[in-house]
């Protein structure tokens, strides 16, 4: 059973044995329609998520001492790593619009933060506890929006949905990065820090977002565009979800071989943002940068999602190669070409007040490109992740706890773990090539590790058994 509408088809039915529900009529139709609930999920990550990008693609949050900012993230990812450990057992208690609701709050916080050390320059220990606390509410809202985004979808379309979520999302630090480039494009060239205005400006598209989620439709009500439902997302005790966690594990071990890939994914921030971009750039330069990285990640995600992971003619399991070969070639030649940059310079140089590249300079051309790329790729290794975990299963609270447990652009347990380890060697003084160096060789280990799990669980059809998860609550 297949429908063919306005938003798109479907020809193949990936729940072959579920009975097709009638679509909504009038103008339910349009608003309960997958493609909108995803569209809607990716403006609340835009308002939240998307604008903290934007910041932290500056450098040192924008400020012209980067420890700060550094230390917050190390402590920021940290709780992220550990809170995400439960995030999807708290989704499927609190339901996923007050799990985004409450994720979306500590980007607020956050963002409010920096105005605060902006007018107080002694506030850095505010700045580190907001980043504590954000990292309790990002682990919420990323385990909500990853178990929504590969729910609604069929197989077939999943790579799409991947795509208009994360195009949307990155316009907001595309968004994000305009303005912080368009409020400091008068600055001077020894201007090393952006205005208040700029902080504000954020802090009022975040709070929009917190409120979005109030718009979305309960995920029970959306129909599939083949006719099914979104499966429920079920709201088990604490000792089931925790059981739970073990029985995802236990029945796909094979997602141990992507720890690796999404432990790494998160690492390589610190050197692009706080060492590259904050350590060699003015403050426009930074903002110009940062938009030019968020722009590139819109094309990455749509370049993948689209082109390669849903081309419907050729199979899953090829499908899948395809976009390990590309991701990895991706991988090396973005890391050969920063190198022969890294080489130029040093930490204790970029700290000692050198001369920093500004966009009227004849060299920017050359050296934002490592920017645009870098954007290019962080993007299609997010793709490519979620991808890989949606063809593990089509049902809300196992994936729940996968995404709780791995993934995400900017954000999981073991994602986390990787970040919180790479903004700590950077708050310790670490030496760039250093960062550098390690940020290369595990990405590359990350995707050797994650071609056995390509190869022996991806198929061509998520099967019947993956739906659920055989695990009552008591």
């Amino acid at each position: 059973y297949a429908e063919v509408d306005k938003f798109g088809s479907s020809k193949e039915s990936v729940h072959p044995h579920a009975e097709p529900f009638d679509r909504p009529t009038g103008w339910r139709r349009y608003y309960y329609h997958p493609i909108t609930q995803v569209s809607m999920l990716g403006f609340v990550c835009f308002m939240g998520p998307g604008i903290f990008i934007a910041l932290t693609g500056l450098g040192g949050g924008g400020q012209v001492n980067s420890k700060v900012q550094a230390n917050a993230s190390a402590i920021l990812y940290a709780t992220f790593a550990f809170f995400g450990l439960f995030s999807g057992s708290i989704n499927n208690i609190l339901g996923p619009q007050w799990t985004l609701m409450i994720g979306t709050l500590g980007y607020s916080l956050y963002i409010a933060s920096f105005l605060v050390i902006n007018i107080h320059p002694d506030a850095g220990a505010f700045v580190v506890t907001a980043g504590a606390i954000l990292g309790i509410c990002a682990a919420l809202l990323w385990t909500a929006q990853g178990s929504l985004m590969m729910a609604y979808p069929t197989e077939a379309q999943k790579g799409m949905f991947i795509s208009i979520f994360w195009t949307i999302f990155n316009l907001g630090g595309v968004m994000g990065s305009s303005v912080a480039f368009g409020t400091s494009f008068k600055n001077t060239v020894s201007d090393t820090y952006i205005t208040n205005a700029t902080y504000v400006g954020f802090l009022i598209l975040t709070l929009i977002g917190v409120f979005l989620p109030l718009l979305m439709v309960n995920p029970d009500k959306v129909i599939r565009t083949d006719g099914t439902r979104v499966n429920r997302v079920r709201h088990p005790s604490w000792k089931t979800e925790l059981f739970r966690l073990y029985a995802a594990l236990k029945t796909d071990p094979w997602i141990i071989l992507l720890f690796p890939m999404f432990f790494a994914s998160n690492y390589c921030y610190t050197w692009e943002y706080n060492n590259y971009n904050g350590a060699i750039f003015t403050i426009r330069a930074r903002g110009l940068n940062s938009l030019m990285s968020s722009t590139s990640q819109v094309f990455g995600s749509v370049f993948l999602g689209c082109f390669i992971l849903d081309r419907k003619r050729v199979r899953r399991r090829v499908r899948a190669f395809y976009g390990w070969i590309l991701v990895f070639l991706m991988v090396l030649a973005v890391h050969i070409w920063a190198y022969f940059y890294q080489k130029t310079y040093t930490r204790a140089e970029a700290t000692k007040n050198a001369y920093k590249i500004d966009v009227m300079d004849e060299t920017y051309a050359a050296h934002v490109w490592v920017m645009i790329v870098h954007g290019f790729l962080d993007s299609m290794l997010q793709t490519y992740a979620y991808w890989l975990i949606g063809a593990m299963s089509n049902d809300p609270a196992k994936l729940a706890v996968f995404t709780g447990f791995c993934a995400h652009d900017t954000d999981k347990s073991l994602q986390s773990a990787g970040a919180a380890s790479a903004w700590s060697t950077d708050a310790a003084g670490i030496l760039y090539m250093n960062i550098f160096l390690s940020t290369w060789c595990l990405m590359v280990a990350g995707m050797v590790f994650a071609a056995p799990m390509v190869y022996l669980r991806v198929t061509d059809h998520t099967d019947v058994e993956d739906e659920t998860m055989s695990i009552h609550d008591d």
